[in-house]
Parts: structure tokens; C-alpha cells; sequence
């Protein structure tokens, strides 16, 4: 996935997002409050088993699972929000960055409630530790990169709940 390209290239965004459409992996649906929640409580739940059982080490594979899922729930919630449905991570991201990403010049008026370059890059690249996690035999997240990804789905999070709040 290049996601500087689909920040960059409006066309190229617009190609991958009608591609998913024609799939079906990509729905307009009907605004549905109930499920913005679910999956902001689904968010918050897996970030509260992360929270429980981070404190042993040795699986460290799942706690990067667990961080994945509370990001990808809270951004199942912010296209919801914006009335799409997905059947597929990368469609999800491509829904993202067309519903929320920004200007530089609106970025410096709106700042934190915009989801942005980075914001996109971690998804992408925890959804790839996710897989790591789940499917290779040998352990390689250690205890630093855990608490980095921590703290920036936490972030990530709190972001998205502040701009479901305020549309």
C-alpha cells in the first residue's frame, strides 16, 4: 500500500475506493448511530484487555493484536460515521483518507481533530505487525515498540472520538 501516493494523487485515491465499490467491500449505508457506538465500545474494550495483560511480557505477539483491533474498531466507527461500510482493511484505510484527510492549510486551523498522513501510516503499519503477530512462530515485538504503538492508538482513538462527537 502506498499511502503517500494515495495522499497525493486524488485520481489514484478515487480508483482504489471504486475499485473496492464494485466488490462490494466498500457499502453506503444508513446513518446508524448504534453501530458508531458499538464499534467505539468495541474500541475501548480491546484497549482495556491490551491494558489488563500488558504487564506479561511473553505475549507480547497478542497485546499488538489486541492494539490493532481497538485501532481498526475506532476506524470502522469513523466511516460509519460518514454512512460506509467495509469489508476490508485496506478499503477502510481508503475510506479514511477520503473522508478525513485535510489540507495544510485546514490542518493548521483544525490541528488534532483531523486524521492525517501519520495517523494512516499507523494503521497500516500495526495492521502489518498484527499480521506478523498472529502468523509467525518467532516473537519480535518487544517491549519498546509495544508502549510506542500504546501510545499513539490511544491517541488515535481519543482523536476519533473527538471528531465523531463534533460532526
Amino acid at each position: 500500500m502506498n499511502i503517500e501516493k494515495l495522499f497525493l494523487n486524488i485520481k489514484y485515491l478515487d480508483k482504489e475506493i471504486d475499485f473496492f465499490k464494485k466488490k462490494k467491500h466498500i457499502k453506503k449505508i444508513n446513518p446508524n448511530s448504534d453501530l458508531v457506538s458499538s464499534h467505539i465500545n468495541k474500541a475501548k474494550h480491546n484497549l482495556n484487555f491490551y491494558k489488563l495483560n500488558k504487564k506479561y511480557n511473553e505475549y507480547n505477539d497478542w497485546l499488538i493484536v489486541t492494539l490493532y483491533y481497538a485501532l481498526y474498531h475506532i476506524a470502522l466507527a469513523l466511516i460509519t460515521k460518514k454512512e460506509f461500510s467495509s469489508k476490508n482493511h485496506y478499503a477502510t484505510i481508503l475510506i479514511l483518507i477520503k473522508e478525513y484527510s485535510i489540507t495544510k492549510e485546514e490542518a493548521f486551523l483544525i490541528n488534532k481533530l483531523s486524521i492525517d498522513k501519520n495517523d494512516a501510516e499507523l494503521y497500516t503499519n500495526l495492521k502489518n505487525d498484527r499480521h506478523d503477530a498472529s502468523y509467525l512462530t518467532e516473537t519480535k515485538f518487544n517491549k519498546e515498540i509495544i508502549e510506542l504503538y500504546e501510545e499513539q492508538v490511544i491517541d488515535f482513538i481519543n482523536k476519533a472520538e473527538e471528531i465523531i462527537k463534533n460532526e
